[in-house]
């Protein structure tokens, strides 16, 4: 089933059980490919692909708020258990995140592959990892990888 039928259904159960948060959260998301489809210039599919990357956006600027509300202390907890759900409930629609040791793999292949030995060729080891890998591997770790294997 595509995420687009997955998110209907799920938005379907959702009013039935009166599940506020969760309906919020999947209209959002619906809203957000909604803005990305009707934007100027869009001339693709609207698919999974899009969806995950609308969702993966939109989960990444929800951590963003999370730390800032997290930081305001007593003033944003309320609002801090309303994100994590958020985060967590846009996680199920992404591919898993590489794990340290599939970083490092992947990072030790793109050496490989570039012959790089010069740690200012990082940023090309960088790229190629993010390219290989897009969607699953996060931009800091990879990097701190990269400058661990070059150093």
């Amino acid at each position: 089933m595509s995420i687009e039928a997955t998110l209907r259904s799920k938005l379907t159960e959702a009013m039935k059980a009166k599940d506020r948060a969760k309906s919020d959260v999947i209209r959002m998301i619906n809203t957000k490919v909604m803005e990305r489809r009707t934007a100027k210039g869009f001339n693709g599919e609207v698919d999974d692909a899009l969806y995950v990357d609308v969702i993966g956006a939109y989960q990444k600027s929800l951590s963003k708020a999370l730390a800032d509300y997290e930081a305001a202390g007593d003033k944003g907890r309320e609002h801090v258990d309303a994100l994590r759900f958020e985060i967590d409930f846009c996680a199920q629609f992404l591919p898993q995140p590489l794990t340290e040791a599939e970083t490092a793999a992947a990072v030790k292949q793109a050496i490989a592959e570039l012959g790089a030995t010069d740690p200012k060729m990082a940023g090309r080891v960088v790229g190629a990892v993010m390219k290989a890998h897009k969607g699953r591997a996060e931009a800091g770790a990879v990097k701190r990888a990269v400058d661990q294997a070059l150093s």
